[in-house]
């Protein structure tokens, strides 16, 4: 084996560190060493505490990914001491009505994901979990792939197996820094000397913040403390198990008391999140020379008042329980982030540090393998944009935000979660400059990285009773009903017959810009940007592999100055390590200095061409152009695109005239019956004419040929991060594709990530969801074979149903462009 691998430390000798050594040595990386501040193989972290239930399922594509590798993967270990994973299966009850239809839909998503699973009757919950009691139970969900991991155990067995490649374990080792120069890890230092690096990677959980300020990286996570108990000898389960067993029943869990359990030979095991959030100090966790399995720096004291309501609640489900005790608990030591996901990357400033962080027993295996793929390889297989620490914008990294959110995610943890459902707090943290008039009209705000978006106007009620008959939306039902408004179809209305001002603002914006600015977008991206000043080009950004990594608007403003239209703070990550190092290119995040308008509709030029002098006309201003104009003496960078797929404009300008420029485009609007709209309005009417949006409608896991988007390669542009990849795909032979479809019943208007059938197989899953207004349909994006063509019947699993769906050509509204064009 060769002797020429890079020198990577992992700091944390836990399930992650474990499973990655092993992700790394399997590749052929020899030279691995893997420290830890406890003493092998119990180091003391939250692994040595883990009660390991690995469930598959959830709303997260990845992460369902990450839980299914981790199945398989310990399925597969072995150790001298015993199992590693034990497939029991899972099993989550309803007690109420709306429980149960969420494990309807669960039950859906794990279609989508590929674990199977059942929705299945109080009395078949009980034949499964015996301790049940019938009368308080609805139904459940049944998952029988799901099960046990003995966390430790399976740490012993990933260690022995990466120490047989090379790697090396090395407990009872304190990280004092981690040393540096000009800008790269050299190595580790510890209280018993340097270990050289050129990879350090931080797996080291609930310390992972700790880690991150030796190297000058912020970590967004915030430890918990959470309780799990044991009850003492239960007659019910004497003689159904034994030590190399531990366990027959399922895992069982009560979202509705936020409870689980799971049997240890003879006794229960209860955990809990139902208690009050206990935040965590590092600086208040004891230091333990030997650790044993109940008492260890991640073990804190049991707290038997913040148990007893879970304990209550516990022996109405199991009456069995009535006279059993809780033999022994502890408040376990956990990781929650701002938006309860892991968090993987590497430090924007200081290459070679990475961190992998947050990450839960469930997805240990199928972190580890993406981060050493990202090492080894250069990517990830699983798409991970949903887990990159860089995700966050600045004001979600604050101690502040990140200590209130991650305790919300933790009362929240088993809610029955909407796919709308905005943050209770914090609010009001970024808004927009318009952010006053949109209250006074009734706005209706959600929320996305701190930013408040309006969804629909109150103010615009009155209008429903004007809609046309062809535009009065059916009623939905409940689900579908939440977080939504019959005013989104007078906005979409107005919309495509006069003409409507949408908040843009929360979108991000980056300034590029220096002589070598041109250069430096033309390699990143797949479209022409060598174009004139006043250009708008729609591009993307790929991947080595041709995935596609974003979707972006590049402006050219001047010969040397371009603005770029980007999806989040990762676009602004990506951009920041591609820079030049002579300098030749400057990068800013713009986007809280100015602020946006679109302003959209039949009579969109008909409202702003009076307030301004220069030639607003097609020909003056064409499709896909922008110019620097005055709108009643403000400066305004106008460009000619459209997102709605109607005339009109977006109109940029600094944050200090937004004000201005909303009054005065509001004002003269009303002889033209403007009105202000919101996102649900602005979701509609981009689907219907076939706008993706990247993280939803396409990510890395697929290529522009499958996702619709083979229209922004131009190959003969040259050289462009991801053309070889694209080189070796014939545009005409790909598998699969995004395809639109028109669902034949009104009322299901599906979300997302919904199962799609094809010949009563499932074979794809829905992307993006909405109800079309200006057809009078429910509209849907899924990925789906190739084969399912216009014209190809589909069947969509909504709750516990079936809806009736056609592949339909795209765009369905407006496919020769003339709305936009005029």
């Amino acid at each position: 084996m060769s002797s020429t691998t890079p020198r990577v430390v992992i700091v944390g000798a836990g399930i992650v560190g474990a499973n990655l050594a092993d992700e790394l040595t399997s590749r052929g990386w020899n030279q691995v060493t893997v420290l830890d501040q406890g003493p092998l193989p119990l180091t003391g972290g939250s692994t040595s505490h883990a009660p390991g239930l690995v469930y598959q399922t959830g709303a997260s594509k990845t992460m369902t990914e990450f839980a299914t590798y981790t199945v398989e993967k310990f399925k597969s270990l072995h150790a001298d001491e015993g199992w590693c994973f034990n497939q029991v299966g899972g099993l989550e009850v309803a007690t109420t009505p709306e429980r149960l239809a969420d494990l309807h839909r669960k039950q859906g998503l794990a279609t989508s994901w590929g674990v199977p699973g059942e929705v299945i009757t109080p009395e078949e919950c009980v034949k499964l979990h015996p301790l049940l009691e019938p009368d308080r139970i609805l139904g459940g969900f049944h998952t029988p792939t799901d099960g046990l991991a003995k966390a430790p155990r399976a740490v012993l067995a990933l260690a022995r197996r990466a120490v047989g490649r090379g790697a090396r374990f090395r407990g009872a080792v304190r990280v004092l820094g981690i040393n540096q120069r000009g800008g790269r890890v050299t190595g580790v230092e510890t209280d018993e000397g340097e270990v050289p690096a050129d990879i350090v990677v931080s797996c080291a959980g609930f310390w992972g913040p700790q880690l991150g300020e030796m190297a000058g990286m912020n970590v967004p996570l915030l430890p918990m403390a959470h309780q799990y108990a044991k009850t003492d000898q239960l007659p019910e389960l004497a003689g159904r198990n034994d030590e190399h067993t531990e366990a027959n029943l399922p895992i069982l869990r009560h979202q509705d008391r936020d409870l689980y359990y799971r049997e240890h030979v003879d006794r229960l095991g209860i955990g809990t999140y139902a208690h009050r959030p206990m935040p965590v100090r590092l600086s208040d966790l004891p230091e333990l020379d030997d650790p044993s399995e109940l008492a260890m720096p991640s073990v804190l004291p049991f707290t038997e008042e913040d148990f007893a309501p879970s304990w209550e609640h516990t022996k109405r489900l199991m009456p069995a329980l009535e006279s059993a005790s809780v033999e022994t608990g502890f408040n376990g030591v956990m990781s929650f982030t701002p938006d309860g996901g892991p968090l993987v990357g590497e430090s924007a400033d200081l290459a070679g540090f990475w961190i992998a962080e947050a990450v839960w027993v469930t997805h240990s295996a199928g972190v580890a393998r993406s981060v050493a793929q990202l090492l080894v390889d250069g990517r990830s297989e699983i798409e991970l944009h949903g887990c990159d620490v860089h995700r966050f914008d600045e004001i979600e990294t604050t101690p502040e935000y990140v200590e209130e959110t991650a305790a919300r995610n933790f009362v929240e943890v088993y809610d029955v979660k909407h796919p709308l459902q905005p943050k209770l707090s914090p609010r009001d943290l970024r808004v927009s400059p318009f952010h006053a008039r949109q209250k006074e009209l009734g706005a209706v705000f959600l929320e996305a990285h701190g930013w408040e978006r309006p969804h629909w106007y109150e103010a615009n009620a009155p209008l429903v009773k004007e809609l046309p008959l062809e535009w009065q939306p059916p009623a939905r039902d409940a689900w579908a009903a939440m977080y939504h408004s019959p005013i989104a179809a007078v906005e979409a209305w107005k919309t495509r017959t006069d003409v409507a001002l949408f908040d843009m603002t929360s979108l991000k914006r980056l300034e590029v810009s220096g002589p070598g600015a041109l250069a430096f977008l033309d390699r990143l991206t797949t479209n022409k940007l060598n174009k004139s000043v006043g250009s708008v080009t729609y591009t993307l950004m790929l991947d080595e592999a041709g995935g596609v990594r974003s979707d972006l608007t590049v402006a050219r403003l001047d010969e040397q100055l371009f603005q770029v239209g980007a999806n989040g703070n990762l676009d602004f990550d990506r951009m920041r390590r591609e820079l030049p190092e002579d300098g030749s290119v400057q990068l800013r995040d713009i986007t809280g200095g100015t602020c946006c308008i679109g302003v959209w509709g039949p009579r969109a030029r008909d409202l702003v061409q009076p307030l301004s002098r220069e030639d607003l006309s097609h020909e003056g201003l064409k499709f896909f152009r922008c110019k620097q104009i005055r709108i009643a003496g403000i400066p305004v960078t106008a460009m000619r695109v459209s997102y709605v797929g109607e005339l009109g404009w977006e109109l940029y300008t600094s944050a200090q005239y937004g004000q201005r420029l909303w009054d005065v485009l509001h004002e003269a609007g009303r002889e033209h019956g403007v009105v202000a709209a919101g996102r649900a309005a602005f979701n509609s009417l981009r689907l219907e004419k076939g706008y993706r949006a990247w993280g939803a409608d396409m990510t890395t896991e697929h290529n522009p040929y499958e996702a619709g988007l083979g229209f922004a390669v131009r190959m003969q542009k040259g050289d462009f991060v991801g053309r070889e990849a694209l080189e070796a795909i014939d545009p005409e032979s790909v598998t699969r594709k995004l395809r639109c479809l028109t669902i034949d019943d009104e009322r299901s208007v599906v979300l997302g990530s919904e199962p799609v059938f094809l010949n009563g197989v499932p074979s794809g899953y829905v992307t993006s969801a909405a109800f079309s207004h200006t057809l009078g349909t429910p509209i849907a994006y899924a990925w789906l074979p190739a084969e399912a063509v216009e014209g190809t019947q589909v069947r969509i699993q909504y709750f516990d149903r079936m809806v009736a769906a056609t592949v339909a050509a795209e765009p369905l509204v407006d496919p020769d462009m003339h709305r936009i064009r005029r």
